[in-house]
């Protein structure tokens, strides 16, 4: 059964109530030496707990969507079919625009309303094989449009978390859309790609070779899926990316590493140093600590990226991360830091979305 399915939540349900009912049915009527009776409630009470952690733990995945699969939950999934030591750039030598174009079927997410859709994706400079979702916004479907390009938004998850965190948790579509219909914001295409690779761990969007080659997946290889099938550019000035959490990290050191593919960034209660996420494959090790420290990137690039970014949080959460990086920044680098009342859940995360996506539209061009 499906861990997000309809019928394992309903068995789980039952369970719960089956958990409940037995200790009122039969606690009296056990029998045998006082050992055994005792043993026999001792787990009546146990499996009445698990049953009711489950139930909740179950209830909260449906609604935000953390694990998608058994195989998530268990760290038992295979993303990394490859992870050759790829450079400095992340293309091991390769061009981009030499390589044959990337043709993709898309189908419809279960749950999600809207037009978001689906695919498999095989990142052939990455060695990253996983699930991309994308939403296209209501005008790329109006005749007035039929020969226009849009700008793109990449959404990364924070850890757990799958592309279906930002459609069914925050709901990212169902706020932009009415905004993107009425002008205040720009019609985006939005592109959500797998960020779970390597079991539970988190990898900081990294190229860590022998192990995999996130970095790529997300800077390369998902951006030619999405030029390759949809109306859109590979200019950097037409692309943006957003995150939260341990995602929000990652689309602030995409966009400072590669400015030639990234104009902006939004960091939702983000951080710059990678060991603050207990699951950071890239803390482990102390100078990949050091090397991948949002501050310490920005001050060892040659010449300031010319980028944007967007960092907000409450005070202790992202927002004096924002203020770190905004006193280091050199223009053409900008850098707001915006303290904003809310906890580090997706509810305060979904709130900040028109002003954020507001933002976006100002400094993300149009085609």
């Amino acid at each position: 059964m499906s861990l997000t399915g309809t019928p394992f939540f309903a068995t789980v349900i039952a369970l719960t109530v089956i958990a409940v009912v037995l200790p009122l049915a039969v606690w009296s009527k056990v029998r045998g030496p006082a050992a055994v009776r005792a043993a026999v409630r001792v787990l009546m009470v146990v499996f009445a707990q698990v049953t009711a952690v489950a139930v909740v733990f179950v209830s909260v995945n449906r609604a935000e969507h953390f694990y998608a699969s058994w195989s998530d939950l268990l760290g038992t999934g295979k993303y990394v079919t490859a992870a050759p030591d790829l450079g400095p750039d992340g293309l091991g030598g390769k061009k981009v625009e030499e390589a044959p174009k990337v043709r993709q079927q898309f189908q419809p997410v279960d749950g999600v309303g809207g037009r978001v859709r689906k695919t498999e994706l095989d990142g052939k400079i990455s060695g990253v094989k996983g699930d991309v979702m994308v939403w296209l916004p209501p005008q790329y479907d109006d005749p007035a449009y039929k020969d226009k390009k849009f700008p793109v938004v990449e959404l990364i998850p924070g850890i757990p978390g799958t592309g279906k965190s930002w459609f069914q948790g925050l709901k990212v579509h169902e706020v932009l859309e009415p905004l993107m219909k009425s002008g205040k914001v720009q019609p985006f295409i939005l592109v959500s790609p797998r960020a779970m690779l390597l079991g539970n761990g988190d990898t900081g969007c990294a190229n860590l070779p022998g192990k995999v080659n996130a970095d790529s997946w997300f800077s390369v290889d998902v951006r030619k899926m999405v030029v390759d099938n949809f109306r859109a550019s590979d200019e950097a000035r037409t692309w943006g990316v957003a995150g939260y959490s341990a995602g929000a990290y990652c689309a602030a050191k995409l966009a400072i590493a590669h400015p030639d593919r990234y104009s902006a960034a939004v960091s939702l209660s983000g951080y710059n140093d990678p060991g603050q996420e207990p699951s950071s494959l890239v803390a482990k090790d102390p100078e990949l600590r050091r090397t991948h420290n949002l501050k310490n990137m920005l001050q060892a690039t040659p010449t300031p990226p010319p980028v944007a970014l967007w960092m907000s949080g409450a005070e202790q959460d992202g927002y004096l991360s924002g203020l770190d990086l905004k006193a280091i920044a050199k223009s053409p680098t900008t850098v707001h830091a915006e303290k904003v009342v809310g906890g580090h859940n997706l509810e305060s995360w979904s709130k900040q979305l028109p002003q954020t996506f507001g933002w976006l539209s100002g400094v993300v061009k149009a085609p």
